[in-house]
């Protein structure tokens, strides 16, 4: 990158292949690096390892869940203040209120959203891919 700037990292943290495959390439395609995980102690070990910018986190996940994952991210210092959007299949607010409760930055039902909506949540979070 030039003048200064730093691309943009993103941990997906998903075991649907589908989601994984779209969002990061569409992530990509904006302009931001993307790492992924397909399960909840993966996705613990690769955000204290690379420090992403920001995790988008399912909530039903092999290993640790979506939950899980959350609360030992922000047990962490080093991950504490990363923006986490939830991005899952279930739709119950209390699902939504105990996300938050442990500090989800957003929370978005799969069926309800598109790739663009979420990049759109993403740029207003950490800003666009090339740095803010």
């Amino acid at each position: 990158m030039h003048n200064g700037q730093t691309t943009k990292t993103i941990l997906i943290a998903d075991d649907d292949r589908f989601i994984i495959t779209a969002f990061k390439a569409g992530l990509e395609n904006a302009g931001y690096n993307v790492l992924t995980a397909g399960n909840g102690n993966e996705a613990i070990t690769i955000a204290i390892a690379e420090y992403p910018d920001l995790v988008m986190l399912d909530l039903i996940l092999p290993g640790k869940n979506g939950f899980e994952v959350l609360k030992a991210l922000r047990a962490d210092p080093a991950t504490a203040a990363t923006p986490v959007i939830v991005l899952t299949n279930l739709s119950q607010s209390s699902d939504e209120d105990e996300a938050r409760r442990y500090g989800a930055a957003d929370f978005l039902v799969k069926a309800n959203v598109s790739l663009n909506d979420v990049q759109l949540r993403i740029d207003q979070l950490i800003g666009s891919a090339a740095g803010a």
